[in-house]
């Protein structure tokens, strides 16, 4: 098999398979879905009211309403999970990375497979064809086929957790800042939802995720949402403990008829406390992280400058014994 697959008939082969796969990829590509949008109504008054703000608008509803490759809705089933709890799961995930196309899973199954049977293709390629006399043994064709494959099908898994991790370092970096903008906003006679959408505007310039979700909040608190059910969801999607209870405060604040500026001039202190803290535990981490490399680029060449002249006085003692006994 593997003398055919080296020949001219394994040569076209391969490149067929992979003239195929390049075709299917660039077919997906091009079957984008340009069915009417849902919101597109909302977003062309928004866009007519205010013509400065209506790229920045588009961006703030978040691109939720992305149909995604039509190409791939015939295989839904197969790319996107079966339990509703798993699905839902995985819709939060990229949603969390900052992918939220109602198709955004689905897309990426379709990116996983293409880019795990693309590896594989190009490794048989490789491996069978134009460089056959570099895997010669067994181990080496199976790691050179499996390895690349498997690039392939966990890149993109990688790559969405570092951008899951990244968007949430760069909201509570930016979170404490945000609100101490938002209580200006609110002292000066702002109501909260005008304060929400000001901040928006201000802070994507510095954080582009947190003013994303601020301005989503906006956007769909215009659109006739609740404000407590919008914060919920914002809670969700950004998953994390200050934005959580920062809805909560504003909740409870709206509920039992508080003052909102009271409750964001307390939650602002207390962020920028808890900002403080963050830096100095990490301001004290440093030293332990860095007493490793110090040992590993000081102890040896102290050990050698200190032991070393005394070993070489043994070996020389050694040797001269050995010679004198001879």
């Amino acid at each position: 098999m593997f003398d055919m697959l080296s020949g001219g008939f394994g040569t076209i082969m391969l490149l067929g398979l992979l003239g195929i796969a390049l075709v299917a990829v660039a077919g997906l590509a091009a079957l984008r879905d340009t069915s009417d949008d849902p919101m597109s109504k909302l977003k062309d008054q928004v866009a007519a009211s205010n013509p400065k703000r209506a790229d920045r608008s588009a961006k703030a509803l978040r691109r939720a309403e992305s149909n995604g490759f039509a190409g791939l809705e015939k295989y839904a089933k197969f790319l996107e999970p079966d339990n509703e709890k798993d699905l839902s799961a995985a819709r939060q995930r990229m949603i969390q990375a900052g992918y939220h196309g109602k198709h955004a899973v689905r897309d990426f199954q379709a990116l996983q497979f293409i880019l795990a049977v693309g590896m594989l293709l190009v490794s048989l390629l490789v491996v069978f064809v134009l460089m056959p006399e570099k895997f010669q043994s067994m181990p080496m064709r199976a790691a050179a086929l499996t390895l690349p494959m498997l690039i392939g099908y966990y890149g993109p898994r990688r790559w969405v957790e570092r951008r899951v991790e990244a968007r949430k370092e760069e909201i509570i970096s930016g979170f404490p800042d945000a609100l101490d903008m938002m209580l200006i906003c609110v002292e000066a006679g702002q109501s909260l939802d005008q304060s929400i959408q000001r901040v928006a505007n201000e802070i994507t310039a510095t954080y582009p995720a947190l003013g994303e979700e601020l301005g989503a909040v906006s956007e769909q608190v215009k659109a006739g949402r609740e404000r407590s059910e919008v914060l919920k969801d914002l809670a969700k999607r950004c998953d994390i403990s200050d934005i959580t209870s920062f809805t909560t405060v504003m909740i409870q604040a709206a509920t039992y008829g508080t003052s909102i500026t009271d409750a964001l001039r307390v939650f602002a202190a207390e962020m920028r406390d808890k900002r403080i803290m963050r830096a100095e535990e990490k301001a004290n981490i440093l030293p332990t992280k860095m007493t490793l490399g110090t040992m590993m680029f000081t102890v040896p060449p102290l050990l050698i400058i200190l032991i070393g002249p005394s070993v070489i006085g043994i070996m020389n003692e050694l040797n001269t014994s050995n010679i004198s006994g001879m």
